[in-house]
């Protein structure tokens, strides 16, 4: 079943517009945020926990995710080439483990990470402590992967995560996109969570700016 089948398009723009107007104007871009939550999940069994990359249809401008990628040699010289935020090698890695500030400050800076498949054991050594509680263990990466989609697809990308509440709080944009665009973006996240959810799994969905009002959507019939 698709998300439309659950909640109508036009309501999801309906309550985008509204949440729009609701929120006062401030002196910067608010974000446009979505929240799902969940019913009759129980996040204590690790199968309903998920944290995915969703990529947008239309990744707000200016507001692409950073990623940074750990390799070495040949996929090293691709991912600087790609333009990758940064890239950090095996020397790096061993640095950072044993220097607490700099292996948060590194979690925070970046979205994702990408890892090239002979690191991943290393960087789950030194870095692990402070990757993993946060979601962002790196993505393997293969020796001959297309590095270069795979950091755009990221750019793109908002992480979409369950943890230790029933509910998914995701950015899909800006106040300033079109609403069509904000609802393809909130499609987009629906169609990745209803793959490993059933439709009677979602709850309640609300939309909100980041200083603005939660405004739920109306379910089919009209009813919120």
């Amino acid at each position: 079943m698709s998300s439309v089948a659950i909640l109508q398009k036009d309501n999801l723009a309906r309550a985008i517009e509204e949440a729009k107007r609701k929120a006062k104007k401030r002196r910067f871009k608010q974000s446009v945020e979505m929240i799902i939550v969940l019913r009759d999940v129980d996040v204590k069994q690790p199968q309903n926990r998920i944290n995915i990359a969703v990529p947008l249809p239309h990744p707000p401008p200016g507001k692409e995710a950073k990623v940074a990628v750990f390799a070495s040699g040949d996929l090293a010289l691709r991912a600087r080439e790609a333009g990758a935020d940064a890239v950090l090698g095996r020397e790096d890695i061993e640095r950072l483990g044993g220097d607490k500030k700099a292996a948060k400050k590194l979690a925070k800076a970046y979205d994702f990470f990408l890892a090239g498949t002979d690191l991943m054991p290393l960087i789950g050594r030194f870095l692990g402590r402070y990757l993993g509680p946060r979601g962002k263990m790196p993505q393997p990466v293969p020796p001959n992967a297309p590095i270069e989609a795979m950091i755009n697809r990221f750019r793109r990308s908002v992480r979409v995560r369950v943890r230790n509440e029933p509910q998914i709080m995701v950015r899909i944009g800006t106040e300033d996109q079109p609403t069509e665009e904000l609802v393809e973006n909130a499609e987009a996240v629906l169609k990745e969570v209803l793959k490993k959810f059933q439709p009677t799994n979602i709850g309640r969905i609300y939309f909100k700016l980041t200083m603005g009002p939660a405004v739920p959507v109306e379910k089919k019939g009209g009813k919120r």
